[in-house]
């Protein structure tokens, strides 16, 4: 009795992540749905109202990700490899800290006006934290879910070669016509912080797809 009352406390510890989880990638989409309303906002003062909300999302993710290590530290075992765990929490903080930096420069540099284009960038990740969301949703049942959870990856896959897509056209386009440089600067600028930030979402399917294949 007392063996299983151990090993049930073992259970418990493990269950603590998911919560912490489902948490930082609903963060996370919280984020990804303001840099949106971001690229749609011409007025300055709204844009920094924006931003400000989005670094709101990014405290708030630093402190997910501290409780997701504090209980890394305290766990004897957990429902998946500890190096991967601290790897999803890593991906998932570097993915929300991408979309501040986007909301960043928008802020700080004001682009003239709104851009169809940007804002087509922002849906790209604003769809790869929806697909993150779905996953995390899945995660308790991993083993399960797995086929399901690889298709969800093999989406953000897609987003991030879209959004490649997208940025390359971009920036061909930027250079045609009739230029203003420093506006021309300006939105190189945001478009590659855009596109970096898709990069880190296709980084996070990885990390998801190595844990996959560790649970067979």
């Amino acid at each position: 009795m007392k063996l299983d009352k151990f090993l049930q406390l073992f259970v418990v510890k493990e269950k603590t992540f998911f919560p912490l989880f489902i948490q930082t990638t609903a963060n996370i989409l919280k984020a990804a749905h303001l840099l949106v309303d971001l690229t749609r906002e011409a007025d300055p003062v709204n844009r920094q109202m924006l931003a400000n909300r989005i670094k709101e999302c990014e405290t708030a993710g630093d402190t997910f990700t501290d409780h997701i290590i504090e209980k890394l530290i305290d766990a004897y075992n957990t429902p998946f490899d500890r190096e991967d765990i601290h790897q999803r929490a890593q991906d998932l903080d570097t993915f929300l800290d991408s979309i501040r930096d986007s909301a960043k420069k928008f802020a700080i540099y004001q682009p003239v006006g709104t851009d169809e284009k940007l804002t087509e960038m922002a849906l790209m990740i604003q769809r790869d934290a929806e697909l993150m969301d779905e996953i995390t949703g899945k995660f308790e049942t991993m083993r399960k879910d797995a086929g399901e959870i690889g298709r969800l990856c093999d989406a953000i896959q897609e987003t991030e070669h879209s959004a490649d897509d997208i940025f390359t056209a971009y920036m061909s386009d930027l250079f045609k016509g009739n230029v203003d440089f420093i506006e021309l600067v300006k939105k190189k600028n945001i478009i590659q912080t855009l596109e970096e930030t898709c990069d880190d979402g296709k980084d996070v399917s990885e990390t998801i797809r190595t844990i996959l294949v560790k649970m067979g």
